[in-house]
């Protein structure tokens, strides 16, 4: 797991975690006023596996989790772990986006990606590609043509984040964050290695990551040492989720197991002083992941009506289905002229819109099996609901 590694841990700042603002004390399972608290873990859920675009294997993260849990993140998609063949490495087609950011972080592998906006390049171990949908973007995600042939290892996830009402409708934005940028904290007895790529930690804003948020939120990809433990400050009004991508441990000081592919959902408190999350790799690890690494997600929850059904993050129905209109009449872009359309196909079709129904596809009579095949590419791309998800946060 390349991402981003140091040859010499000890010379990164450190965590300066469970030290008591009033005595400089260790204060361990303590939780005396005015200190910060260990958050609880409210539930634990294991990802179902699935396959997304051209068919490359993901685990969805976030199934089975309440979006007021989530707010303001709404889909979590684990790409791989897997061992590619030569001419298996998958993609997506060209397809559309509105009123969410997508964040691509890649461990192993390499990615491609471009927009009809101007933005793209190529990631690969520990590279990130944050785009900011907005009001209305198209893009495209493929390994390259020589992974393509020679095959390879792939690991990575993409992270949807929610846009308040007020920012739905921005200019489509493009940030290519480097894995040098990002960056790298130690936890207090070095038993961990942090990648900040977004937000910071409570007391460590000067090592805040380089991604630019439109949603207050911080990300953090941790690798944790078999036998560690790390202690992370955490602000107190951030919701924070932590999930597996590889290893097992527990989370929490009542130590609940958590493995690859399970994501915990800790419980918020509010706590004006902030809290802290307790993460701990169990001694023993397998011998293909030496190693935990956990997803350290975290966000100041939006706390607006969600309408969510494909590609398309909106307020309310009706907005959800004007972005189907304004993507079927163009509104929303291009392909880029100067890109293959022969191989990877824009997925349009003019018969799609009308009422939503209970199921989007089957409730149009009169789209025929082509249509029906294209539109079905729109709305699951990205393992996203086919049918309309409403919610209240």
């Amino acid at each position: 797991m390349p991402a981003v590694t140091v040859s010499d841990i000890t010379i990164l700042p450190r965590v300066p975690v469970g030290i008591a603002p009033a005595t400089g004390n260790l204060q361990g399972l303590q939780s005396t006023p005015g200190s910060k608290r260990a958050r609880r873990v409210k539930s634990v859920t294991t990802a179902p596996r699935g396959f997304e675009g051209e068919g490359f294997p993901v685990r969805r993260a976030f199934a089975g989790v309440d979006l007021m849990d989530l707010d303001p993140f709404i889909h979590l998609d684990q790409m791989g772990e897997v061992e590619y063949a030569p001419g298996e490495p998958k993609g997506t087609p060209w397809h559309p986006h509105r009123g969410f950011e997508t964040v691509t972080y890649i461990i192993d592998g390499i990615f491609d990606h471009k927009d009809n906006h101007g933005g793209g390049g190529t990631i690969t171990n520990g590279d990130t590609q944050w785009m900011t949908a907005g009001a209305g973007i198209l893009h495209i995600e493929t390994p390259p043509e020589h992974l393509v042939m020679s095959g390879g290892l792939f690991h990575g996830f993409q992270l949807w984040v929610n846009l308040p009402a007020v920012k739905k409708w921005s200019k489509p934005a493009y940030q290519d964050i480097r894995a040098s940028q990002v960056g790298l904290i130690a936890s207090h007895d070095g038993g961990a290695l942090l990648r900040v790529i977004a937000g910071s930690i409570p007391g460590m804003e000067e090592h805040a990551g380089p991604g630019m948020t439109q949603t207050p939120m911080t990300m953090i990809h941790a690798t944790i040492s078999p036998g560690a433990e790390l202690r992370l400050p955490w602000r107190g009004d951030y919701n924070s989720l932590v999930y597996t991508l590889n290893g097992h441990g527990t989370v929490g000081e009542e130590r609940q197991p958590i493995e690859n592919g399970q994501l915990a959902v800790l419980q918020t408190t509010g706590n004006p002083e902030g809290d802290f999350l307790v993460i701990r790799a169990d001694q023993h690890q397998e011998s293909r992941s030496p190693s935990m690494d956990v997803l350290i997600l975290g966000g100041l929850p939006i706390k607006e009506q969600i309408a969510w059904m494909g590609p398309f993050v909106m307020n309310t129905k009706a907005e959800v289905l004007k972005a189907f209109e304004d993507f079927q009449k163009g509104l929303l872009g291009t392909v880029p002229p100067d890109y293959e359309k022969s191989k990877h196909p824009l997925n349009r079709t003019d018969k799609l819109g009308g009422d939503v129904k209970k199921d989007a596809l089957d409730a149009k009579a009169d789209l025929d099996a082509k249509a029906d095949l294209d539109a079905k590419a729109i709305l699951d791309v990205h393992n996203a609901p086919t049918e309309l998800q409403e919610g209240n946060n």
